[in-house]
């Protein structure tokens, strides 16, 4: 539709708008120029393991030693070699709902059975621990846990994390903990993280960082993860066979941005929090529109279930209509087991925000 020449503005990319900042191209830049362009070890170059030890240690509140850390290209390939890893056929994950599409895909690619556990918005998309007891099996292996998340922006209490963590040691489970979007959070929100709950819960846990969303350097494609050392082990032997390693010159540049000025990515999360300010206020204005208080990420999750059953059946109808009618990209709920809701990014400047707010109002207007 660009391509035509029509307007369209688009709030579906989950990717920071901002260029990378300038030291860590820089970075790359002189890697390239002292010749970085060989093979690396599949684990990930030394000079960026040591940077993520100095950043767990700093920022997350635990240590890990480098046979810990497998470097990946980004931390969807991380998540893949997780599930490879730990599930055989028939193994279940429990996966919370709504989850990025991913995480059920990767799961039954490794030929293991992703079990749905819902959340409401109600709790801020907060797990019950007696819903996650009953949908344990013997057959349970893994607990994915993604917070601050995607596509919710629904953030994690330190109590939710301590609680599942217990279940996970109750029933000797894995804990995949998908925690990208760790320094976007809002409203004072304090991000917990399992592995900092101590020994124990770290013993059982492969948590998955990245680059990518705090640094803006999606296009990079550097993540790593951080787990006991015989599940980075066998992740580091799979991905030998795969991609052997992330791309040398980004994982420089990778390491540059985790020891970088921690203004860089203040500066990005103060531009996230006025933008998310700003869109709940616009959106909220619309008859109708469900628009919980994201504390993370940057997506409002909305429930447009007012809206459909009408002239527009459901909610993938419906982001088909906001393309088609008002030229707003959207994805539907149901990519992310939640029907009857939308993602809205608001990692899109002020003014695009403000007139994807009015088109989505006018566009839904028509259909109460």
């Amino acid at each position: 539709m660009k391509a035509r020449g029509i307007d369209v503005l688009s709030f579906a990319v989950g990717e920071p708008d901002f260029n990378t900042p300038e030291p860590i191209i820089e970075a790359a830049k002189k890697a390239l120029d002292q010749g970085m362009t060989k093979y690396a070890p599949s684990r990930g170059l030394p000079l960026l393991i040591e940077a993520i030890q100095r950043k767990t240690e700093r920022e997350n509140g635990f240590s890990c030693q480098a046979n810990q850390v497998v470097v990946s290209c980004g931390a969807k390939h991380c998540l893949y070699n997780a599930f490879q890893v730990l599930l055989n056929p028939g193994d279940e994950a429990i996966l919370f709902a709504p989850f990025w599409m991913t995480y059920a895909d990767q799961v039954a690619l490794a030929d293991g059975i992703p079990v749905i556990v819902p959340t409401s918005a109600e709790n801020g998309f907060q797990p019950d621990a007696a819903a996650i007891e009953s949908a344990i099996t013997p057959r349970t292996k893994v607990i994915v846990c993604n917070s601050p998340s995607n596509p919710t922006g629904g953030a994690w209490d330190r109590a939710t994390v301590e609680a599942v963590a217990a279940i996970a040691e109750r029933h000797n489970l894995t804990i995949v903990s998908d925690e990208i979007y760790e320094h976007l959070t809002y409203d004072g929100h304090q991000h917990t993280g399992f592995a900092q709950l101590g020994p124990e819960t770290a013993s059982r846990t492969v948590t998955i960082l990245g680059v990518s969303k705090t640094y803006s350097m999606t296009g990079w494609r550097i993540g790593f993860a951080i787990s006991p050392p015989e599940i980075a082990t066998a992740m580091a032997n799979i991905q030998d066979q795969v991609t052997s390693n992330a791309t040398t010159f980004a994982q420089a540049g990778a390491a540059a941005a985790l020891d970088s000025d921690p203004a860089l990515v203040q500066k990005m999360a103060a531009t996230f929090a006025e933008r998310r300010a700003f869109g709940m206020q616009q959106l909220r204005k619309i008859d109708g529109l469900g628009v919980p208080s994201p504390k993370g990420a940057f997506y409002f999750f909305l429930d447009v279930s007012r809206f459909l059953g009408g002239e527009i059946a459901d909610d993938c109808a419906l982001a088909e209509h906001l393309l088609d009618k008002a030229h707003i990209a959207t994805v539907p709920g149901s990519v992310f087991h939640a029907p009857g809701h939308i993602r809205f990014s608001y990692a899109a400047g002020l003014d695009t925000i403000a007139e994807g707010a009015r088109r989505l109002g006018d566009a839904l207007k028509g259909l109460q």
